[in-house]
């Protein structure tokens, strides 16, 4: 299944799958993910020059054996 760049998903393993970071507020370099950063910019975290924050959904998970994973790598959503 092909995920839009920026889908949150809500996941039951204890890995986080290739094409997704945790959504745990991380800081991540702009650098590295051109994409993400288009779509959701500087307003979870980070300086919006050279890097980002992730959303941070830690402890909001339904159960606490579930997590949530951001999409980097997959289709760029279309714009009206």
């Amino acid at each position: 299944m092909e995920y839009l760049i920026s889908d949150i998903i809500l996941l039951g393993c204890s890995y986080v799958p290739e094409g997704f970071l945790p959504c745990d507020g991380s800081i991540v370099p702009i650098a590295q993910y051109q994409a993400l950063y288009t779509l959701i910019g500087a307003q979870y975290g980070g300086d919006g020059k050279t890097t980002f924050g992730l959303p941070n959904l830690k402890g909001k998970e339904p159960l606490p054996s579930l997590h949530y994973v951001i999409c980097y790598n997959g289709y760029y959503p279309p714009r009206p």
